[in-house]
């Protein structure tokens, strides 16, 4: 009702009500000129004006009544629906979470303080907020369809719940969760951070499918990392993307470092933008020996870009950012069309190795792009050599498969990168169809005088004999490591000792000195 009041019509009723009463008084002052007055204008009929007033007057009141009982309840329907909306508006439909506009109204409750206290507000508000995200989701996603991942949301939702409070725990949609926790001790949040991971990785059965996601978590803390929740839960958010870069199932507490790191990063993606629009970023070829001839048999393409100093901004930290921001496909189509331009004018036994990201497996348009490109630029498919990493097949094994397939159906022939540094299953042996397997360059520089190195190597050079592949191994720069995978039976071979990847204005004056060197030998 005191809504009602407050409204205008509830102000209009007052007015009327309180004017309807001044009138009334006056009549009751005045009640003896006001009859006479009636008495001589209506002749002698009063009393049927005055039952007249008295029955407009009570079913003016009735009506007003009736009126007010049905605005008071348009008002209560109003005020529903507007709670209903502003509930959809600020709550996740799936998981019923707080979202990020509610995130944004969180008013952190007051602190209980000792009568008297004064200690300022900065002190009193105090909290931690945890950003959360959630590793391998896409991969549960794809199995097991969008309802099921989620299914697995709002599990993950009801664990993060059972640590939290309901209202402190909110979704900023996909993946990404957000807890507040106020007047949590330093001493206890790493504890709690552990506590999350721990209760989200479990395994969770979504129908009769077993399944499991782990988690990455970051966090900060009021007012020590920012004066306002959002600009801590930033902070927390560039903790959170430090965690998930080292692994997976961590946490990290925000440092002022990180906030460098971020804005280092950010200059980075721009100025790497620029350079795949100036097409800065270029091929260089590291030449491939065949160990038992001696002669040279092609060259593997590294990209390699140069600033405007002459510095050069090494792959490990470009490439990574181009796969994160998605110009990983603009930058691949630049450099592998360069890269045929320029084997297409090399002796045609030479060939070219090209390495494709773990990110592009999962682009189903991979093998159109290769072969639209050698199409444009005249290589020859048996002359190309794709090289793909052991943990590129993980991400979607089916997909990937096709994909090497299709390779193969073109002419192109495979290569399994880096092999004994990730998975190393003989399953992935035994279902892709591979053409050669590289070792990893992380075994050449103990395997002469390493025992157990010197196993492995051997075990992989048997393993390959057996199945038909060839092996390349990769980082020779001693003779001596030469001499020993020479013995070993290893096919071809790459580093410093027969040279370091150049740019093609180099390349032809190699070629001619190579073929001069054994011709000499």
């Amino acid at each position: 009702m005191n809504e009602f009041l407050c409204s205008r019509a509830g102000r209009q009723l007052i007015l009327v009500s309180a004017g309807g009463l001044v009138v009334w008084l006056c009549c009751l002052l005045f009640r003896g000129p006001i009859l006479h007055a009636v008495e001589v204008a209506s002749a002698g009929r009063t009393h049927l004006i005055i039952i007249t007033l008295m029955v407009a007057g009570t079913s003016s009141f009735i009506y007003s009544g009736l009126r007010i009982l049905a605005m008071r309840s348009e008002m209560l329907a109003r005020r529903k629906a507007f709670e209903k909306a502003d509930y959809i508006a600020t709550h996740d439909n799936l998981t019923k979470l707080p979202n990020r506009y509610s995130f944004d109204r969180y008013v952190l409750s007051p602190k209980v303080l000792p009568i008297g206290n004064s200690l300022p507000d900065a002190v009193r508000e105090m909290a931690t907020v945890f950003s959360i995200d959630l590793d391998g989701f896409k991969k549960v996603n794809d199995l097991l369809g969008h309802q099921g991942g989620d299914a697995l949301l709002k599990e993950v939702a009801r664990r993060i719940c059972a640590l939290a409070n309901h209202e402190c725990v909110f979704r900023f949609g996909g993946d990404e969760f957000v807890v507040i926790a106020q007047d949590m001790p330093p001493e206890k949040e790493a504890l709690f951070a552990k506590l999350l991971i721990h209760s989200i990785s479990r395994a969770i059965h979504i129908g009769s499918h077993p399944t499991a996601v782990g988690a990455s978590v970051g966090y900060a803390r009021l007012p020590e990392h920012g004066a306002s929740l959002e600009e801590v839960r930033h902070c927390s958010d560039i903790a959170l993307y430090e965690a998930k870069g080292r692994a997976h199932n961590q946490h990290s507490l925000f440092q002022w470092e990180m906030q460098e790191n971020v804005t280092a990063r950010a200059k980075l993606e721009g100025e790497l933008r620029s350079a795949i629009e100036d097409r800065s970023i270029v091929p260089f070829y590291q030449p491939l020996i065949d160990l038992k001839t001696g002669s040279l048999c092609g060259f593997e393409a590294l990209a390699r870009w140069r600033k405007l100093d002459g510095t050069f901004v090494p792959p490990d930290r470009f490439i990574p950012v181009a796969e994160e921001t998605g110009l990983i496909t603009t930058l691949f189509s630049q450099l592998l069309q360069t890269a045929c331009r320029d084997a297409a004018a090399w002796p045609e036994h030479l060939t070219l190795s090209f390495n494709v990201s773990p990110i592009q497996i999962e682009d189903r348009l991979l093998v159109n792009r290769i072969l639209q490109i050698m199409k444009d630029t005249g290589f020859g498919a048996p002359r190309l050599e794709i090289e793909i990493t052991e943990n590129a097949l993980m991400g979607d094994p089916d997909l990937a498969a096709a994909t090497l397939q299709k390779l193969h159906a073109a002419g192109i022939q495979v290569a399994l990168d880096d092999f004994g540094t990730g998975y190393s299953s003989l399953s992935q042996l035994a279902r892709f169809q591979f053409d050669k397997i590289k070792i990893d360059k992380s075994f050449v520089s103990g395997s002469v005088a390493n025992e157990k190195n010197a196993k492995i190597i051997g075990a992989i050079l048997s393993l390959g004999r057996s199945l038909n592949l060839k092996t390349t191994v990769e980082g020779i720069e001693e003779n001596s490591q030469l001499g020993y995978y020479l013995g070993q039976g290893c096919d071809f071979g790459q580093g410093y000792l027969f040279g370091k990847a150049m740019p093609q204005e180099e390349v032809p004056a190699f070629i001619r000195n190579r073929t001069e060197i054994l011709r000499v030998g």
